[in-house]
């Protein structure tokens, strides 16, 4: 037999759609040299340019395949099937490897009954040549890559799915083609099967290794399969529940109602690529989708209509639900109808059509607002009669209703998806940096069809190397109530970085959602909890150097305190209303808080779990609290186990942190007389300090800073005066405070002005600078960073 002649086309394209690597085998096939097309658009190579329209077609994809229109270098039209993958960041950006496979003929096919044996095997099964090319690929296989063979024909294991996986799978390949031994490899196709591939030698009468043939056994999971967590497993399940209920609630309104079996396979994606568009164009492709439901009046709900629910199925061109996909119209075909039967012929994943007796079927396609969603079919094995037009009619019926149905699932999930992804990107992650707490946080989102809701914490350094720490809970679910809590977190971070004590920091919050719900309440009167009405908050402000920790909470829980020696309390702070009520003050609790201590601050999910009452859960939180563990993070998990059972009701942040403390060491404190004359002893004090903490780099600009700020002091304000310096990590930072309450300025000085320039240096000089009142005078403060970094 003469060898059959293949080579592969590669190509890599960049993120800017550039052309970066170009084959031989690409050169072969369009004509261009390398030195003619790398570093120009891979676009130009289409035979209709459209950029754009490449670029949204791989938008948020991995992986791609399908017939693009090429232009060779002679000009001619090449409709060519090329597999697409996108592969992950190696020196900087990713990039996308381009490959296809050319072969002069199609491979010849086996004998029927070994045809049969292979597609129909219920295991992955490949083959590949002498040159590593796949020539064969059963359903099994197909459905595992979600790649029909067409695609992969031609090609390496490396190109259909690279990854180190398939790099050495491809060497052992080479080992059982050198000596016609078998061996076996693991998780070759992927983690979802990981699972034993055995590589066996395909031998010809002579002996000569021929071919190897690779198959993936069901059993005897791979270690990543067996050490993967439960909640991990479910996360990989291919049909969303809520799409999965609402295809099963079709199957058990028409079977045995109407069909004695039917079933369900949608499409990944609305505008899935491999869909009903490319069913009608090129004629050539598999339509492949995804089983959502099956369910049969003989076996309670199994059939050998192909794959159960989450497995993969590829119709034909030309076959049925692929002609209904393409058309958009329903089908009604009995078993003496010719195409009945020349599916079964052309698809030997159709062999159920007569091995169930099935002698009437009706194919569905599933369309809601413009989109192809999937197609739905009905059989009839079990009743003598056939169907009918009115039997169309009411499939037709009931299909559109589900397809209403899983649109709206589907539009549900997206919304979802994207609230969750703005809620979490909202929360601080990582947990910013900061020597005064041991800081960990956990959140939940409820289990509940409104979606998520408004719950949130932050973590907020503050000058004098103080931390505030909020947690919030805003009233409702889904994508208002996740934009009211960012615009309230927003408002929580510009209102602390003015630095205002915690009760009046409420009281600023409180108008604020005022302002936002008569803004949102005139423009629509029916909304509830407009602008966060109703929205409760608890906002702490722990000083490590003092260790007094100052407490307000708007309608939310109080907070826990652990002491060290193991006691678990509430703090006391007096319970304001929930903000957006108006008219009410906000007080503070200032309490001691020893090192070591620890506080836990939750939203009211944490205890609303449906399973035990109030007590009990507060029991079970002073008990997780109480006991020892080796880290935070340990303590977030033990909380959430002893209280929750399950998913929550409603969503549940928890924020603990364990204070610190900076000791007389790193702080160094001076009273300080209103006269202009003490300014260089304030500079002598801080550069006898500093040499003290042996900071001499840093000595000439404090003692600049430490001169502006204590002259405007004695200028400015009115005595007492002090000068403090807190060493904190790689932090320096000086504050002066006096009892004026005026708030400085910087502002820019004329050439000619004798002074104004004080606080432009001390900007230039420090990280960060600003000034903090406290209930009589105020404090202006600068840090530096000791690192160099500025």
């Amino acid at each position: 037999m003469e060898r059959q002649s293949t080579y592969t086309a590669t190509a890599t394209i960049d993120e800017q759609g550039i052309l970066t690597g170009w084959s031989e085998g690409a050169r072969r096939l369009l004509g261009y040299e390398a030195a003619a097309v790398v570093g120009r658009p891979a676009a130009a190579l289409l035979a209709a340019a459209d950029e754009p329209a490449v670029r949204h077609t791989l938008a948020g994809r991995d992986r791609w395949h399908g017939t693009v229109p090429l232009r060779h270098q002679d000009g001619r039209r090449l409709e060519q099937w090329l597999l697409v993958h996108r592969r992950p960041p190696r020196a900087g950006e990713s990039d996308w490897l381009v490959v296809t496979a050319v072969a002069d003929r199609p491979q010849p096919r086996g004998e029927p009954l070994e045809e049969w044996t292979f597609i129909q095997s219920p295991f992955p099964l490949a083959i590949f040549d002498t040159e590593l090319r796949l020539i064969r690929a059963n359903r099994r296989l197909e459905r595992a890559l979600s790649l029909p063979e067409t695609a992969m024909r031609g090609l390496r294991l490396t190109h259909i799915a690279p990854g180190p996986a398939r790099d050495e799978a491809e060497r052992t390949m080479r080992q059982v083609l050198e000596t016609g031994e078998t061996r076996e490899v693991q998780s070759v196709l992927g983690p979802d099967l990981d699972r034993p591939t055995v590589l066996t030698p395909l031998k010809d009468g002579t002996g000569a290794v021929r071919a190897v043939c690779l198959a993936t056994h069901r059993n005897a999971p791979g270690p990543a399969a067996r050490q993967r967590a439960p909640d991990e497993t479910a996360a990989r399940d291919p049909i969303a529940p809520g799409l999965e209920r609402t295809a099963r609630e079709l199957a058990d309104a028409t079977v045995p109602r109407l069909a004695d079996f039917m079933a369900v396979d949608l499409f990944d994606s609305p505008h899935d690529p491999g869909g009903a568009e490319d069913a009608s164009g090129t004629g050539t492709r598999s339509v492949v989708l995804r089983r959502a439901a099956v369910r049969a009046e003989s076996d309670n709900g199994g059939h050998p209509a192909g794959p159960g629910v989450g497995g993969m199925v590829a119709y034909e061109p030309g076959t049925p639900p692929a002609e209904s996909l393409a058309t958009g119209r329903s089908v009604l075909h009995d078993a003496p109808d010719p195409v009945i039967s020349g599916w079964a012929a052309v698809d030997p994943g159709a062999a159920w059509l007569s091995a169930s007796g099935t002698h009437s079927l009706i194919v569905v396609p599933l369309l809601a607002e413009g989109s192809t969603l999937g197609v739905a079919l009905f059989g009839r094995d079990r009743r003598a009669e056939p169907f009918g037009p009115e039997d169309l009619r009411l499939a037709e019926e009931l299909s559109a209703r589900a397809a209403t149905g899983l649109h709206n699932e589907r539009r549900y999930s997206r919304t979802h998806v994207t609230t969750m992804n703005a809620q979490r990107g909202l929360l601080p992650h990582p947990l910013p940096d900061q020597a005064a707490l041991d800081i960990a946080g956990r959140y939940l989102p409820a289990a509940t069809p409104a979606g998520v809701g408004g719950d949130w914490f932050d973590v907020i350094p503050l000058s004098g190397a103080r931390v505030a720490l909020v947690v919030g809970d805003v009233v409702g679910h889904g994508t208002r109530a996740s934009a009211t809590m960012g615009r309230l977190r927003t408002a929580v971070r510009t209102l602390a970085d003015v630095d205002l004590p915690a009760d009046e920091l409420l009281t600023h919050l409180d108008d604020l959602v005022l302002r936002l719900a008569a803004d949102e309440g005139s423009s629509d009167p029916g909304a509830e909890t407009a602008g966060g009405i109703g929205t409760t908050c608890l906002y702490a402000v722990y000083d490590p150097v003092s260790r007094h920790c100052a407490l307000a909470r708007a309608g939310h829980p109080p907070p826990a305190v652990v002491t060290p020696d193991g006691a678990v309390r509430f703090l006391d702070v007096p319970a304001g209303p929930p903000l957006g009520l108006g008219g009410l003050p906000f007080e503070a609790l200032e309490t001691e808080l020893p090192e070591g201590s620890l506080l836990a601050l939750y939203t009211d999910g944490l205890l609303e779990a449906r399973d035990h009452d109030i007590d009990e859960a507060l029991d079970k939180m002073f008990d997780a609290l109480g006991r020892p563990a080796p880290t935070l993070e340990a303590v977030c998990d033990r909380v959430l186990t002893e209280l929750l059972s399950h998913r929550p009701d409603d969503d549940v942040a928890l924020l603990v942190a364990r204070t610190r403390a900076l000791h007389h060491d790193r702080v160094a404190s001076w009273e300080l007389t209103s006269d202009p004359t003490v300014v260089a002893r304030a500079r002598k004090h801080a550069s006898d300090q500093l040499s003290a903490w042996r900071l001499e780099d840093a000595v000439f600009t404090t003692e600049l800073m430490v001169s502006e700020l204590v002259t405007n002091a004695i200028r400015y304000g009115r005595p007492p005066i002090r000068l403090r310096l807190i060493h904190q990590d790689a932090t320096l930072i000086c504050e002066v405070y006096d009892a004026s309450g005026s708030t400085p300025h910087m502002r820019r000085a004329r050439i000619y002005d004798e002074g104004g320039r004080g606080l432009l240096l001390v900007a230039q000089l420090s990280e960060r600078w600003g000034t903090r009142h406290d209930r009589v005078g105020k404090t202006v403060w600068a840090e530096q960073s000791l690192t160099g970094g500025r």
